[in-house]
């Protein structure tokens, strides 16, 4: 079975890409990849869902939008999340992002921390189907 993410080095920063058979699919696995770059997702309890919600003109920006928008909520409610779930519209000449983070309370003293991630990029993006299935890319900023 093909893996739903994985990471790739760069020079300074980590590279992230989600794969699915849906775009949403995609952009839920490209936040798995990122939260995996911060913390062991396997110690992460999905104890607290919250609601995500951006827009953007294209799916690279969506994807961008989407990412950030996951780290301030991180950063805000001092969670870590390890599931996600994405619905997206086109609205017009906009793209709507409707999403759920599931995830816990940070606990140091539990989770295994690794990276800080400070932001999703636009540099090396893309938002492409290949095949049969979606890629969805970026460099966090770490």
């Amino acid at each position: 079975m093909m893996s739903s993410y994985e990471l790739f080095e760069t020079t300074a920063d980590v590279g992230v890409r989600g794969f699915g058979s849906t775009l949403e699919e995609a952009f839920e696995n490209a936040a798995k990849a990122m939260f995996s770059v911060m913390v062991d997702l396997s110690g992460v309890k999905e104890e607290r869902e919250v609601e995500v919600s951006c827009e953007a003109f294209d799916e690279e920006g969506l994807l961008v939008e989407w990412l950030n928008e996951l780290l301030a909520l991180s950063s805000i409610e001092k969670m870590v999340f390890s599931s996600f779930e994405v619905k997206i519209d086109r609205e017009d000449d906009v793209l709507k992002l409707k999403g759920v983070a599931r995830g816990e309370k940070l606990d140091p003293g539990r989770h295994n921390l690794k990276t800080e991630v400070k932001a999703a990029t636009y540099s090396m993006i893309k938002v492409v189907k290949e095949g049969d299935r979606y890629v969805a890319q970026l460099i966090l900023d770490i």
